[in-house]
């Protein structure tokens, strides 16, 4: 939380800050006479409004997200929504979330009230993502539809997928936020295993060995070099969190942009 987003605009209504002298292009409507006829100088007023932002918190709740070794990625996506919606409230923001798989599965209309929290919470928490694919298009698509004004959206999941929000983020703020399990990216050897897919609950097998789980982890580091430079190229901040990292200091450097 940085302050109340305060903002410079010159109009009618907002809290006065100073006076300076006129330049050109400045709203003339805005020239203070008195002050003016004193100095022999044209002075205009400067107000600041304190802008009252709009966050949408949206979490990817897909098959793959309930899987973790220290503590499943669905808890971690839960309690980094619950942080930043928290603070939110506190910044007297309104906040707006949404959950959504291959679809829009669940909408909370912006408010300010604590109970928007709590309700959001539960909701990540209690959802069932076993079977679930992760659609962002459907995401995207869907937020920039429905948002009229411009916002700050959070978005947060596993980010398997390279989204495309190039569209949402020339009209929005968008900052994503990946959450992942250690285990995932590099796992241990297992020989001759097999494995469900949380999304679509087809049985994988075969020989898990330390040459296949070395070419996984590479394609997993191909991919996320991609992921990045895509969020890069369309000025999208991001950070990653493991699901046995400490979530509150993870975000406090992607919001004070260290």
């Amino acid at each position: 939380m940085v302050g109340n987003n305060p903002s410079i605009f010159q109009g009618e209504g907002y809290d006065f800050i100073e006076l300076r002298e006129y330049m050109p292009g400045d709203d003339i409507r805005h020239i203070d006479w008195n002050i003016t006829a004193k100095l022999q100088k044209p002075y205009i007023k400067i107000f600041r409004e304190e802008r009252e932002l709009n966050i949408v918190i949206a979490s990817m709740l897909n098959g793959s997200v309930y899987f973790g070794s220290k503590r499943f990625k669905q808890d971690v996506i839960a309690e980094v929504t619950a942080m930043l919606s928290f603070s939110a409230i506190k910044n007297g923001d309104l906040l707006s979330s949404y959950i959504f798989s291959d679809k829009l599965e669940s909408f909370l209309k912006p408010s300010k009230k604590l109970f928007q929290v709590h309700k959001s919470t539960d909701e990540i928490l209690n959802f069932d993502p076993l079977n679930k694919k992760a659609d962002y298009k459907v995401l995207a698509d869907t937020l920039f539809k429905r948002l009229k004004r411009k916002s700050l959206i959070i978005i947060v999941g596993d980010f398997f997928e390279i989204p495309d929000f190039k569209v949402l983020a020339k009209k929005h703020e968008v900052v994503a936020v990946i959450v992942r399990d250690r285990l995932e990216e590099r796992p241990p050897e297992m020989g001759f295993t097999s494995l469900v897919d949380p999304e679509s609950g087809a049985v994988l097998e075969g020989d898990f060995n330390a040459q296949t789980l070395k070419e996984y982890a590479k394609k997993v580091l191909v991919h996320d070099r991609k992921l990045y430079a895509t969020f890069t190229k369309h000025q999208i901040r991001f950070t990653k969190i493991y699901t046995d990292g400490k979530i509150g200091v993870s975000l406090r450097r992607l919001f004070e942009g260290r």
